[in-house]
């Protein structure tokens, strides 16, 4: 998808997680420990989630969390897959509606042109339930990374 994968050693199987913020937390803590992102990229996707929600209610729901380039070192993707659902507002909604989601896609681009196109082959992916469900199944990980770096393949 637009040249950039699923980062080496950025999925988390199984991510112990009661909220959405809990996640990107998370997933930008491992996006830092990793050099992909600056410092200020958690403040940034957890305050851009706040105006704009990323969850989207699709056959098995996600949420596909990004802020903008400038907090962006190495391009690609991050992939969590909480232990349990977690609620995110719901994409276009401002919030008032919940999604639920069971797959978590972050985009980590540091062109915003290619975001849009990125999103939108990451919509039409989530729409291919045997490749979701695949990913879902992962047994760690290395697995997760692996099955996610597939199905996100270009």
């Amino acid at each position: 998808m637009n040249g950039a994968g699923v980062l080496p050693g950025a999925a988390i199987l199984g991510l112990q997680a009661t909220d959405d913020a809990e996640v990107l937390r998370a997933l930008s803590a491992r996006l830092r420990e990793l050099g992909a992102v600056t410092d200020s990229f958690e403040e940034a996707v957890i305050a851009r989630e706040r105006r704009q929600p990323t969850g989207l209610p699709t056959l098995m729901a996600a949420a596909i969390p990004h802020t903008d380039p400038e907090h962006v070192l190495t391009p690609g993707f991050a992939v969590a897959v909480p232990e349990h659902p977690v609620a995110f507002g719901e994409i276009g909604s401002g919030g008032e509606r919940l999604v639920w989601a069971e797959i978590v896609v972050m985009l980590v681009l540091d062109d915003a042109a290619s975001q849009l196109a990125a999103l939108q082959t990451l919509v039409a992916r989530l729409q291919e339930p045997e490749a979701v469900r695949s990913v879902l199944e992962a047994s760690d990980d290395a697995d997760l990374e692996r099955r996610a770096r597939e199905w996100l393949a270009p």
